[in-house]
């Protein structure tokens, strides 16, 4: 009992929105031809590992960023979460249909460019996940002088703990689609 309580309130914090202020360093903000960000092939996942380019999809779309924060390096939790989740036909379905994805990383033994890796801490900073894998599901637009970005954050994911072994992308989407629900 005590539990499901922890489990509700915790759900509760995390799925709470949040305004959030990012700055704008993009001069055109004209729609994007989907062609030039490499729109994978059906069945398979395309990852943006840039704000604006995710942001300019999510907006054309109409769909939400789904922000993975990883150590793809060091992370034993964040590669597990790609095995039984990521690499799944059901969740590369779902999120085709529902998401625009983002990854974050956070390595330890490579550099990412400086422009990534400063947008990545900003990011955490903002977001400030308590552990890895943690994926944040949030929408995200230009204020009305078009100089910095509102950010409405929809919920958070971790590692779908608790589901049957083989099952975890079942239990992931279903909690995801909860948070997706909360979207106005």
């Amino acid at each position: 009992m005590n539990i499901k309580i922890l489990f509700i309130a915790l759900s509760t914090v995390s799925i709470i929105g949040t305004a959030f202020t990012f700055k704008n360093t993009t001069q055109n903000t004209d729609k994007v031809n989907l062609v030039e960000l490499e729109i994978p092939a059906e069945g398979e996942l395309k990852w943006f590992t840039k704000l604006d380019e995710a942001q300019k999809v999510a907006k054309q779309s109409n769909k939400p960023i789904f922000a993975f924060f990883t150590g793809s390096d060091w992370c034993g939790w964040c590669r597990r979460l790609q095995a039984t989740v990521f690499h799944k036909p059901s969740f590369k379905q779902w999120a085709n249909e529902n998401v625009v994805l983002l990854e974050l990383d956070f390595p330890r033994r490579k550099q990412l460019p400086p422009e990534i890796a400063a947008q990545n801490n900003e990011l955490k900073n903002f977001f400030q996940p308590r552990g890895y894998p943690t994926i944040w599901m949030f929408d995200m637009q230009l204020n009305q002088e078009q100089t910095q970005y509102e950010i409405l954050a929809l919920g958070s994911l971790g590692y779908p703990s608790g589901s049957q072994p083989g099952q975890e992308d079942k239990l992931f989407i279903a909690n995801a689609n909860k948070i997706l629900a909360n979207r106005k």
